[in-house]
């Protein structure tokens, strides 16, 4: 199957069971964003985690768990940015770029968050207003330019 399929029936799967990507995450362990990507196909099912996803979306196959183990193709449709969300989250990066880059370099010095050693979490909270709002966390390990010699 192609991972146009593959990630519909994965989605088919959680719907059917459901659950939250917050519920599932609990159930499992692991952060929120990161069971989206697997669910998107763009992060690997590790062994020690299959056992517990697969107890918890019942619909998830063998067949699927086991796809979902190998290395993903982690890509994007070029078509996304016109999601308004995504064009928002892409928009606010565009936005505030150069000053988190400011931030970083003052507290950190030259380099870069690494989007491998990365969580990321989505969690919803009430404003002083008491309005709804969003809180994104971009956790990821600081890798600093190494000045490179022979």
């Amino acid at each position: 199957m192609d991972k146009t399929e593959f990630v519909r029936r994965l989605q088919d799967a959680k719907k059917a069971s459901g659950l939250t990507y917050d519920e599932i995450a609990n159930a499992v362990g692991l952060c929120n964003g990161y069971v989206a990507q697997l669910f998107r196909n763009q992060a690997q099912l590790k062994d020690g985690t299959a056992q517990k996803l697969a107890k918890a979306v019942p619909g998830l196959t063998s067949e699927l768990i086991e796809r979902m183990k190998e290395c993903p193709m982690r890509s994007y449709n070029p078509m996304l940015i016109q999601e308004p969300n995504v064009y928002r989250m892409t928009e606010v990066c565009l936005h505030y770029g150069e000053a988190i880059k400011d931030l970083m370099n003052e507290k950190f010095g030259d380099g870069i968050m690494s989007a491998i050693d990365f969580k990321l979490t989505v969690e919803k909270v009430k404003g002083d207003k008491g309005e709804d709002r969003m809180v994104v966390t971009m956790n990821g390990k600081f890798l600093p330019h190494i000045e490179q010699v022979p």
